[in-house]
């Protein structure tokens, strides 16, 4: 009520062209959940380094997303080949933590060495390399 426009984002990258049709319309206000009122929203994009490093056989990593982003999180082989899709969704601002078990997409352990790790949100990219020991 009152409002003067919509944005309807399609696709992370803006790539849709065309026009949009939407039967049973709902407009919902998105509320920032998961952040208890004492937590602090971080006022920069961070990566952290991985933890433990070396691993086995998993780690951990640590964002933190000054306000809500559409986040993609992919670990890379040496070689640049994807071996791993952590996150690819719209998070909360806030500081987010996943677990990597070194396995592939396919859910095959991957093999000893170094592999990158990286994340794409909003107008943040940031890479870093992490070494899985057996």
């Amino acid at each position: 009520e009152g409002s003067k426009s919509l944005s309807v984002r399609l696709h992370p990258l803006g790539k849709f062209k065309g026009t949009v049709y939407c039967d049973l319309l709902q407009v919902q206000k998105l509320d920032i959940t998961g952040i208890k009122s004492n937590e602090i929203i971080p006022v920069q994009y961070t990566l952290f380094q991985n933890y433990p490093n070396p691993f086995n056989p998993t780690t951990i990593i640590s964002y933190t997303l000054p306000k809500q982003s559409i986040v993609s999180l992919k670990i890379y082989d040496i070689l640049g080949r994807e071996v791993r899709t952590l996150v690819n969704t719209e998070q909360t601002a806030g500081t987010h933590k996943i677990e990597w078990d070194g396995k592939n997409n396919y859910g095959s352990r991957v093999a000893s060495g170094t592999y990158i790790y990286r994340i794409e949100a909003g107008d943040f990219i940031q890479s870093k390399k992490m070494i899985l020991l057996k």
